[in-house]
């Protein structure tokens, strides 16, 4: 059978034609084979082979016409993406074709159903097995089954059954209308032997044939036979009515009139501009020809035939260029869709491993899938090879695409396990009183948070919003307290700024203990001020200055003086916020302890150059003065650090009897609860 014999098959109305398996079951194939061969013949058999020569191009079985029904409804059910469909969807539109459709309509759209069925419960099976023997399985144990799959098992069973009750009824109808050809046959026959009026006779046998038209179609392998019996019995009832030559010549005129109407159509569809409608409607006309009408006058027999001969020859002729042209188009949608395939491989092998990159190539990916049903049909010999190939390059990308994203599942759920962490921390320090040591605590979970990677969407809001308000919380507090205590300390500045002045103007009266109690006053008071603001800590020093003014104008010994001082500077060191202001004071004594103790060494080391030399000689008188100036200083910074060790004690002792206390305490309020 040429490409042409397929012609029904391709015209532009079935978007996917190779999804369509050539055979449902056994059923079907042998009804297919019993179906009658459409060939068109000439009115008699002096034109019979060379008409049929002529068709030969034109559908050759009578499949289509005894599912004329089904044929028509199957290009009006909508093509879909099958492989975007899960599985609830497919088992959903099985059951919904099976129900709705005629089972000769749905072959091709149940078969690609099927198919997509199959290769994603295939891999779901697969999927379940590899977990059942991640987690330790036997292999021989494994057996997996879901509703889904008995679902879909019924509804396709009920198609085969509908498919097999169709076809069933197909071939009994096709056996029905033989007999009942069969009988017109005989009826003809028995007309040239009635002992009736050919008036009588002539009506009977255009009764006949009308019955005959009607009939409808018989299997295939009987046909010919059929026809050929038919046609002698009829050129035979034509003999006869030589006997009444103007009931045939009427006959004859009126067939003619009908043939080269039928002509005329046949010529106007030579220039129809759409080969396929052309081609169907001929196919009609022939049928026409040969079935329906008789056969006319000797002398109009053969050249009516050349006539109708021309006009399908030009139609068939107009659609073996369009189809010549057609396979040009497909081997370049071939062309093109292997392309596509060989890109969607390409960006499945593609090295980039990220969730950017992913989203990147899965809309680029989308887009080829597109195109590539936006491409066109295929030669029909590799439609199903194509379609295949492109489906598992397809599914491969999908494969690895969710392997992928599973594993970042596994990373987010990690990374969610960690962020709950740090919120449990969050909200265990949020109403700390340690605020030097918690503050690190908070900016260092904050820090971390950032460096954790993603967690999984319906979780991140909720989770950013405990962790957000545990934290905010916290720093809340910090910055309720700090406003409190910047009040505060304007306060203090206020009454330190006022204070000062006082100071700065004091006028001593000369009396050396009057004086120095005034200035010990002054220092205590200043005390009992409190803190001012960061940025105006230098009224501290402002203080500093004028107390060395009113000690300069005592006299006074510069040790006791310095002592008193350093006395008044511990104790804004011991008030601090800074807890390591003490430490780090402690640290700078030792260290200049150290310093004089070196200098003292150095100058004593010194002396030994000179030790024949006289005591009034002016270097060793130099050398001495250093070296009690450095101990008279070393006498004062070893007091000093005696002085912060006892406070330093004191402090350590006051803390130690507070907590202590809190110890007591609890305690007691454990008895009580108990």
């Amino acid at each position: 059978m040429s490409e042409q014999d397929n012609l029904p098959k391709a015209d532009g109305n079935e978007e996917n034609e190779a999804l369509e398996n050539t055979a449902i079951d056994n059923v079907e194939e042998t009804v297919e084979e019993t179906v009658e061969e459409n060939t068109t013949d000439s009115q008699d058999s002096q034109n019979e082979d060379d008409e049929d020569a002529v068709i030969n191009e034109i559908d050759d079985s009578n499949a289509e016409d005894a599912e004329d029904e089904g044929t028509s409804d199957r290009h009006n059910i909508e093509d879909k993406d099958y492989s975007e469909m899960s599985l609830d969807a497919l088992v959903i539109e099985l059951e919904k074709l099976v129900e709705t459709q005629k089972v000769q309509a749905i072959k091709k759209h149940v078969e690609a159903i099927k198919n997509e069925f199959n290769d994603k419960f295939n891999a779901l099976v697969e999927e379940k097995k590899q977990e059942f023997l991640a987690e330790g399985g036997n292999e021989i144990d494994f057996h997996y089954s879901i509703p889904l799959k008995r679902s879909f098992n019924d509804a396709y069973k009920e198609y085969r059954q509908k498919t097999k009750t169709h076809y069933k009824s197909l071939e009994k109808g096709l056996k029905d209308n033989l007999s009942t050809r069969l009988q017109i046959i005989e009826d003809i026959k028995a007309l040239t032997d009635l002992d009736e009026t050919m008036n009588t006779k002539y009506k009977q046998f255009k009764e006949l044939q009308d019955q005959w038209k009607a009939a409808g179609s018989i299997p295939r392998d009987k046909y010919n036979n059929a026809w050929n019996s038919y046609h002698f019995n009829v050129e035979r009832f034509y003999d006869l009515l030589h006997l009444d030559r103007d009931l045939r010549d009427k006959d004859f005129e009126h067939n003619l009139e009908k043939k080269t109407k039928i002509i005329e159509r046949a010529e106007e569809l030579a220039k129809d501009e759409n080969n396929n409608r052309a081609f169907r409607e001929l196919q009609a006309l022939h049928k026409m020809w040969k079935e329906e009408l008789g056969p006319v006058s000797r002398e109009h027999r053969e050249p009516i035939w050349d006539r109708f001969k021309e006009a399908t020859k030009v139609i068939n002729d107009k659609r073996q260029e369009y189809y010549n042209h057609l396979d040009k188009v497909y081997e370049k949608n071939l062309e093109f869709k292997h392309g596509i395939i060989g890109i969607i491989e390409e960006k499945t092998n593609d090295p980039g491993n990220s969730h950017k990159d992913w989203q990147k190539k899965i809309k680029e990916v989308e887009m080829l899938r597109e195109e590539f049903f936006k491409a066109g049909k295929v030669p029909i010999k590799v439609n199903e090879a194509t379609w295949t190939k492109f489906k598992v390059s397809v599914r491969e990308f999908n494969h690895k695409k969710n392997t992928y994203y599973k594993s970042l599942k596994k990373d987010q759920y990690d990374n969610l396990d960690k962020k709950v962490a740090l919120i449990k921390i969050a909200e265990a320090n949020k109403d700390s009183e340690d605020f030097t040591a918690t503050t690190q605590l908070m900016k260092k979970i904050q820090g971390d948070w950032k460096t954790i990677g993603h967690v999984p969407r319906k979780d991140s809001d909720k989770i950013w919003k405990q962790f957000r308000g545990a934290c905010n919380h916290y720093f809340d507090r910090i910055n309720s307290k700090r406003n409190e205590a910047n009040a505060e300390e304007e306060k203090a500045f206020t009454e330190k700024e006022a204070f000062l002045k006082t100071v700065t103007e004091t006028k001593l009266s000369g009396e050396q203990k009057a004086d120095l109690a005034t200035i010990k006053d002054y220092i205590a008071n200043w005390k009992t001020l409190g803190r001012v603001p960061g940025n105006k800590r230098k009224i501290e020093s402002d203080f500093n200055k004028a107390l060395d003014t009113l000690f300069g104008a005592l006299d006074m010994n510069k040790n006791e003086v310095e002592m008193m001082k350093f006395e008044n500077r511990l104790q804004d060191l011991s008030s601090a916020q800074d807890q390591r202001a003490l430490e780090n004071e402690y640290s700078f004594i030792r260290q200049k302890i150290g310093e004089i103790k070196g200098e003292i060494n150095q100058l004593e080391n010194n002396l030994l150059f000179f030790k024949h030399a006289d005591e009034k000689n002016p270097l060793v008188k130099s050398v001495h003065d250093n070296i009690k100036k450095h101990s008279e200083g070393l006498t004062i910074w070893k007091a000093k650090l005696k002085k912060i060790k006892v406070m330093e004690n004191a402090k350590a002792k006051a803390e130690a009897e507070e907590k202590a206390a809190e110890e007591a305490e609890q305690a007691t309020e454990a008895t009580d609860t108990e």
